[in-house]
């Protein structure tokens, strides 16, 4: 099979099923309804969409729990309807890549459920089972904790077994050392590789392989363990085996979620040689403003950190012949108005937003949009814990409560930092459900849907919408950008960010203020006969960059 690499030029946008749109107004989004916003996507300019989880799912977590890989979750729609989103997404040129979910399952599938049922079936194999210690067993088989806090071990009734989950309780960690369960996966990457689909987002990838010793490990205030199951032993081993058996047959990109990598990390499973994935998501830049990689902790932003954790990346992917993606928001992070020193007052909202899209979009990699990025959308208005749907954050309240030393700093980040943030349904329009759906959604739909939606957005020309359809007109326009490298140009500046991309005659350059105050920025003197591509202001061409200012500039020597 003939790899063309066709992810280097795409710019993917993340779709969350469930809050993107409702075509049958029961409150949860489907996938009619994203058909029937292929003509905004195809005029967005994106060429590719990544698809969080449809699969039948009991939602414990919001289809990361699958418990059937071969249907579709009814209230999304069903097999047919996907088929005819690939159709009609590969009729305008846009490809799908879909969520792959292979480090756990629900608790729910048939394969958990025939473990439960008969300790000595196959598929008590399929999972990691293991006995518990003490009196009546009544410890669990290690002091291991998880993602979403607390045991990663949950016991089965009163046997004195306990099955291993490094999530919620209800998504059982597959035993990937267990030849069948490889089998099982490949066959499901085969299954939707055949009916059109184009590639695979990795799931938490780098934990399915893990030490077999199953011992205590020293105590830590989250991820006990860690070093047992992030990036084992058996992990690239796994991941070209998939590779040889599977996405080497078609032209297709895989792009792993590898939590807890290294640089060193990411690149091994990179490199093209090792054919192992095509790209992966590193989190280092959405650390900057919290400790220990615990969003939870937060801490100032600082934009030295920032730049030094871009400037890391963009380097090591660029020497090693790797591939970055780009990305500033997703269903699990918070939105990023607001952060990164962006601003949320109305006089710098959408410019401080263009400054931060202008930053990310044009380095090394792959950009990724999520749904309502290119809006502006913001947190959620959210005032009690029961206004929140998602698993991770009431067990993470549950913690607040229990464990006193915790207590004051998850006061003050829960609600900020709550993935929920994410989810709140797109706005489409003004209307009393933003557009969404003529009924209440599954979770509440955010009040400024007047001020900010595609609809009004559309008709005003210098709206953030707008401004994100110029950047990816320029991603496809310069070539430099997929091929030159990256130069940060003010390395000790706390307030500008300024990089080039850099290939022989051919440079261009974005140099951003992250400040809400003018600053004099001399390096513009190198650059006046620059050709000005683009910027988040009229009329500025002085040295001083106005607050948040953005600029795009470009010279080629012919």
């Amino acid at each position: 099979m003939n790899h063309t690499n066709w992810y280097k030029d795409a710019i993917i946008y993340q779709i969350y099923p469930r809050s993107f749109c409702d075509s049958n107004n029961d409150g949860m989004g489907d996938i009619q309804g994203i058909i029937s916003k292929i003509s905004y996507l195809k005029s967005l300019g994106i060429n590719c969409i990544w698809l969080s989880p449809v699969y039948d799912s009991p939602q414990e977590d919001n289809g990361y729990d699958i418990s059937d890989y071969y249907s579709i979750y009814k209230p999304f729609g069903t097999m047919d309807d996907l088929k005819e989103l690939i159709n009609k997404l590969h009729e305008n040129g846009i490809k799908l890549i879909m969520d792959l979910v292979v480090n756990h399952t629900s608790s729910e599938h048939k394969w958990f459920q025939e473990a439960l049922k008969d300790p000595s079936s196959k598929y008590r194999n399929y999972y990691y089972f293991k006995e518990g210690k003490g009196k009546n067993f009544k410890r669990p088989p290690n002091n291991w904790s998880g993602f979403f806090g607390g045991s990663t071990w949950e016991r089965v009734k009163d046997t004195p077994y306990y099955y291993l989950h490094l999530f919620a309780k209800g998504q059982p960690d597959l035993n990937w050392e267990n030849e069948e369960v490889r089998k099982e996966v490949k066959n499901i990457l085969k299954y939707y590789l055949d009916l059109g689909v184009d590639g695979f987002r990795c799931d938490v990838i780098t934990l399915i392989s893990k030490k077999q010793d199953f011992k205590n490990r020293p105590a830590k205030l989250a991820l006990t363990g860690k070093d047992a199951y992030v990036n084992g032993p058996r992990l690239h081993e796994f991941l070209h085996e998939l590779y040889l058996d599977v996405y080497s047959n078609y032209d297709c990109m895989t792009v792993g979620e590898t939590v807890l990598s290294t640089l060193q990390e990411a690149k091994d499973l990179v490199i093209p040689s090792r054919e192992e994935l095509s790209m992966v998501f590193n989190f280092d830049h959405t650390n900057v403003d919290n400790f220990f990689g615990v969003k939870w902790i937060e801490r100032k932003f600082s934009l030295k950190r920032f730049k030094k954790t871009y400037r890391k990346w963009q380097n090591g992917m660029y020497e090693c012949g790797g591939w970055n993606s780009l990305f500033i928001e997703n269903h699990d992070q918070r939105r990023s108005t607001g952060r990164f020193n962006t601003s949320l007052e109305k006089e710098y909202k959408d410019i401080s937003s263009k400054m931060l899209a202008s930053t990310y979009f044009l380095m090394q990699g792959t950009p990724f949009i999520y749904q309502g990025q290119e809006l502006g959308m913001t947190n959620g208005d959210f005032k009690t814990i029961d206004d929140f749907k998602d698993v991770e954050t009431h067990n993470i309240d549950k913690m607040r409560k229990e464990v006193p030393i915790l207590t004051p700093i998850l006061n003050k980040s829960l609600f900020r930092e709550s993935r929920d943030n994410a989810r709140t349904p797109m706005q489409w329009d003004d209307t009393e459900f933003g557009g969404f759906s003529s009924n209440a959604p599954w979770i509440q739909v955010n009040k400024n849907k007047s001020e900010i939606n595609a609809k009004k957005e559309e008709t005003e020309p210098s709206s953030l919408l707008n401004y994100y359809k110029k950047l990816i007109e320029l991603r496809k326009k310069y070539d430099v950008l997929k091929t030159g490298k990256y130069i940060d140009l003010l390395p000790h500046s706390n307030h500008i960010f300024a990089y080039s991309r850099k290939e022989n005659s051919r440079d261009l350059i974005v140099i951003s203020n992250f400040s809400k105050k003018s600053i004099k920025c001399k390096l513009l003197n190198k650059y006046q006969n620059y050709q000005l591509l683009l910027s988040n202001y009229e009329d500025n061409n002085s040295i001083t960059l106005k607050p948040y200012e953005t600029r795009i500039l470009y010279k080629e020597e012919r």
